[in-house]
């Protein structure tokens, strides 16, 4: 059964000061970014969701002119039937039948009158629904504008950084491996709490590098031992000396 090898605490300390000084660079790729990538996802969810209103105000009015359609048909059996009815009634033999046939002509001109009000109204209601689509339309053209825009600027500075952003993302996995887990684990929990992302700090003049409050003569002393993990009691990062600091670069 293989060994795993035991890393000191200078090596473990030395560790995630390079995790920190790769990912402090990853850091300064999103700054630069800042909020193109959230308004460009923004902007392609509510495009989306333009798209999807036109494509129900649409149906809408598919579904109206269908029912105006059955209507005109409707006009047109109503007047169908008027027509034999005003021959039927040429031919009636007595009054009673003249008052049956008259009846159903009524009934049908009443048919016609209906449906003719109906269509008059889904007309109505097709053209607030055409005003409501061009309305959706303009707003949909306005917005894959801006999102063409944003989505050029975004674009460029990928353009120009996603070499080195690869290149840091593939040096914090294998930074990410060379540090224990209970220590990657702390370490990602501080680096969330604070806008800068930095969890691991040096003491700079007598003072933590991260909230500037002042470090005890004795507790600097420790941390130039490399002897133990020791956080700023004040903020909470992971202190470590000014020397391992500049000792370690990131190309």
């Amino acid at each position: 059964m293989p060994q795993v090898k035991e890393f000191s605490v200078e090596e473990k300390l030395a560790s995630m000061v390079t995790l920190q000084k790769v990912e402090s660079k990853l850091d300064e790729y999103k700054i630069l970014k800042g909020e193109l990538p959230m308004e460009v996802s923004d902007l392609e969810d509510e495009i989306q969701g333009l798209h999807a209103r036109q494509t129900r105000i649409e149906e809408e009015i598919n579904g109206i002119q269908e029912f105006i359609n059955q209507k005109k048909e409707a006009i047109k059996e109503s007047e169908t039937l008027i027509k034999k009815y005003d021959k039927q009634s040429q031919n009636v033999k007595n009054s009673r039948e003249f008052d049956a046939i008259n009846k159903e002509m009524e009934m049908q001109q009443l048919e016609v009158k209906l449906s003719e009000k109906h269509i008059k109204d889904a007309n109505e209601e097709i053209a607030e629904k055409v005003q409501l689509l061009e309305k959706a339309k303009k707003n949909v053209g306005a917005k894959e504008g801006v999102l063409k825009t944003k989505k050029e600027e975004l674009d460029k500075i990928i353009a120009t950084t996603e070499k080195e952003e690869k290149h840091f993302n593939k040096l914090s996995a294998e930074a990410r491996e060379k540090v224990e887990p209970r220590l990657l684990t702390s370490y990602d929990r501080i680096r969330k709490n604070y806008r800068n992302g930095l969890a691991v700090v040096p003491v700079v003049r007598d003072a933590c590098g991260g909230c500037f409050n002042a470090i005890p003569p004795q507790l600097q002393s420790e941390i130039r031992q490399r002897k133990k993990i020791i956080v700023c009691e004040n903020c909470g990062r992971i202190l470590v000396d000014d020397e391992l600091n500049n000792t370690i670069e990131v190309k």
